[in-house]
């Protein structure tokens, strides 16, 4: 009875393994980060859901317009722009109970998490034929909360001043001193809600519904 000699993997063998292995380790980390994607945008839409309910509810409680407001200040500031939303509440005359011409911050704001931004692009305004959202001057209180803001407005009743209005989130990239950019991977990667008449939000529940993700190359 003869014994087989054993022998050990030859130079080839072991050369296919690595290969095999390298691609199913790429194919899982490319796993990881698209779950890690979709779990930060699903968990910040729940969270911006509820700042708008909090905006509304303050609107009706004090009988004046509140505001949701999307930092869009400083382009540089990476821990802010685009990332963190915060309530203006228009003040309340002490002495008469009527609201002033100024604003003031009331909450200290909801920041998306990290390589999560709102979608200037995919955003709309209804009330200006479908527009992008586009920045505006908001002249706050305290002087350091002062400058250009996204924003989406209630009145006393808690109804949305622009109904139909989108808000949009998505994950990219954010080099330094530029605005987010949509990584290739992460196209499909956004999430986002309407507001209508009434104050209530409604979320997206497909892709095709935000916009049109394919031509989208920045935030």
């Amino acid at each position: 009875m003869s014994i087989r000699a054993h022998r050990g993997f030859s130079l080839v063998e072991l050369l296919v393994v690595i290969v095999i292995m390298t691609i199913l380790m790429t194919m899982g980390a490319m796993g990881i980060r698209n779950l890690t994607g979709g779990k930060g945008t699903s968990t910040a839409l729940a969270n911006t859901e509820a700042v708008f309910a909090e905006a509304r509810s303050t609107a009706m409680g004090r009988g004046a317009p509140a505001r949701v407001l999307i930092d869009a200040r400083d382009i540089n500031d990476q821990s802010n722009y685009l990332r963190r939303i915060v309530i203006a509440a228009q003040d309340i005359d002490p002495a008469t109970g009527l609201p002033r011409n100024s604003w003031s911050l009331i909450s200290r704001g909801y920041t998306l998490p990290d390589g999560v931004f709102y979608s200037r692009d995919l955003s709309r305004n209804s009330g200006m034929g479908g527009a992008s959202m586009q920045p505006q001057a908001m002249a706050l209180t305290k002087a350091t909360d002062t400058g250009s803001y996204i924003v989406y407005e209630f009145n006393s009743q808690g109804l949305c001043t622009t109904p139909g209005a989108t808000f949009v989130i998505g994950s990219g990239a954010r080099p330094k001193g530029s605005a987010p950019i949509v990584n290739g991977a992460a196209k499909r990667d956004f999430a986002g809600f309407a507001i209508w008449g009434n104050g209530e939000t409604s979320a997206f529940r497909n892709p095709a519904q935000i916009g049109d993700l394919n031509s989208l190359k920045n935030f």
